[in-house]
């Protein structure tokens, strides 16, 4: 099945956008792992049309709510990549399932922070990667590591493996929450620092213990806004999806709310996603014209 749209992300962001679809007659999915921070977030005060606080998690569900009654459809899904097919339309990958779109809309929120590990930013581009799908090339027939300890960790593992000579897991002091290849070493201790010249050459861990390494890849947590915009080739700057109005530099691929940053509240998710959801509607009848 070829979705017409598939909006990562089920937030005020990512709704506002469907409703816009789905008004539209356009065929849309709706897919996300959780609730994001809106689930932590006990009352909401300060959003047009409630006259008592409203709780994240309410407000999260009767946005849902509202685009079931249009049509949506909805996958609770973990997703951690985008390619786009040579017929131009792409390829969500997902961890329970893959999902085909003509357009896709990045609504996933502010990105992460990153792993506070000594040496990390300072091999940013020269051994640190956070995109397989991007970089595995330049390392192959080589070592490499991938930092993390879940899914998306597993899923930048799988990329590597028929490229690069060996892989390697670094979970930083975290259990290991899936089975990763045997053929894969699991380093489960805390990282002390990642060491080198002018690239990256070994990882130290807290115990002492050295491993030499010509890459390393982050994968920590769940795969978010910016690293999903690099895997489907948009451009990204300071950790924030860039936009403008909504268009990415990669035709079909669109962008609202927080992973656009600046002001990162609810009304300002909504307006973005109704941006959004505008101009899927114009490329898509555009395309067919």
């Amino acid at each position: 099945m070829t979705y017409d749209v598939v909006i990562i992300g089920y937030g005020p962001a990512g709704v506002s956008a469907s409703l816009y679809t789905l008004r539209a007659s356009l065929k849309t999915l709706l897919v996300g792992k959780d609730y994001g921070a809106l689930a932590k977030a006990d009352k909401i005060e300060n959003y047009y049309g409630f006259e008592n606080p409203v709780g994240g998690k309410e407000l999260v569900e009767k946005g849902l709510a509202q685009a079931k009654r249009l049509g949506a459809e909805i996958a609770e899904d973990e997703i951690c990549g985008i390619v786009m097919n040579a017929d131009l339309t792409f390829t969500v990958k997902g961890v329970k399932s893959s999902y085909t779109a003509k357009t896709v809309v990045l609504a996933t929120g502010a990105s992460r922070k990153k792993p506070k590990i000594d040496g990390l930013e300072r091999f940013e581009g020269a051994g640190v990667s956070y995109c397989a799908v991007c970089d595995a090339f330049f390392y192959r027939k080589k070592n490499v590591a991938v930092l993390g300890s879940a899914e998306y960790a597993l899923s930048e593992v799988n990329e590597l493996l028929p490229v690069v000579n060996s892989v390697s897991v670094l979970t930083d002091g975290i259990a290991p929450e899936v089975a990763f290849p045997e053929n894969v070493k699991v380093y489960t201790q805390k990282i002390a620092s990642l060491d080198g010249d002018d690239f990256l050459t070994s990882v130290k861990f807290a115990d002492g213990e050295t491993l030499a390494l010509d890459g390393l890849f982050v994968a920590q947590g769940v795969a978010g806004s910016a690293e999903l915009a690099r895997k489907a080739g948009v451009a990204v700057e300071n950790d924030t999806v860039v936009g403008k109005d909504a268009v990415t530099n990669v035709p079909g691929v669109f962008v609202c709310g927080d992973c656009t940053g600046g002001f990162l509240q609810v009304a300002k998710a909504v307006s973005e996603g109704a941006v959004a959801g505008t101009k899927v509607i114009s490329f898509l009848r555009n395309k067919k014209s």
